[in-house]
Parts: C-alpha cells; structure tokens; sequence
C-alpha cells in the first residue's frame, strides 16, 4: 500500500504565489513518474505538471513559466511551487505518483482557490 500525503493549499490573491508538497511512503519500491493535476468545478481532472525519476519535466501550456515542479528522490517528494496565480487556476491539485510497474496512486486532494 502507498500513502501520499498533501500540504499547501489554501486561499490566495491573484497574481501570489503558493506552494503544495506530497509525500509518499508505504510499499514504495521504485517510483517512477510524480506528479499534480487538477480539477476545477465541473470540469475534467487535468494534467498541470509532472516529473520523471530521470528529471525531465512536462508541463500544461496554461501554467507553462508559471508553476515549477520538482523532486527529491530520496524522500519521495514532489513539490509544486506557483506563482502569477489566476482565478483560473482555482482547483482542487491532486498529487500523482506512479510506479515502475504500473500502478497509480493519487492524494486526497488540496483546495487552491485564487480570489482576490
């Protein structure tokens, strides 16, 4: 079993910056892909960015020079820092770790709501 535990979030006005971090731990024998996407109210789950164990990085176009996605490898951690937020970009942020042998594992999920 694998844990994924999300912190950051929260309300903040446009143009701000915030930060949403995930831990995962539990039955983690070699993760591969980490990552964050979101869901705005009655819209579709979306991909906003995620990174790969090598490093390389992929990003939506909307928050592309925006947000910045990183890890570190040892702890299991994948951090998601953003700035110039819009009201856009208020969401639910899901955390998303996948393993080397396929499974996916998502987080509760953390409210970012960007209202001025």
């Amino acid at each position: 079993q694998v844990q994924l535990v999300e912190s950051g979030g929260g309300l903040v006005q446009p143009g701000g910056s915030l930060s949403l971090a995930c831990a995962a731990s539990g039955s983690i024998f070699s993760v591969n892909s980490m990552g964050w996407y979101r869901q705005a109210s009655g819209k579709r789950r979306e991909l906003v960015a995620a990174i790969q164990r090598g490093g390389s990085t992929n990003y939506a176009d909307s928050v592309k020079g925006r947000f910045t996605c990183s890890r570190d490898n040892a702890k299991n951690t994948v951090i998601l820092q953003m700035s110039s937020l819009k009201p856009d970009d208020t969401a639910v942020y899901y955390c998303n770790v996948g393993l080397f042998d396929g499974r996916l594992y998502w987080g509760q999920g953390t409210q970012v709501t960007v209202a001025s």
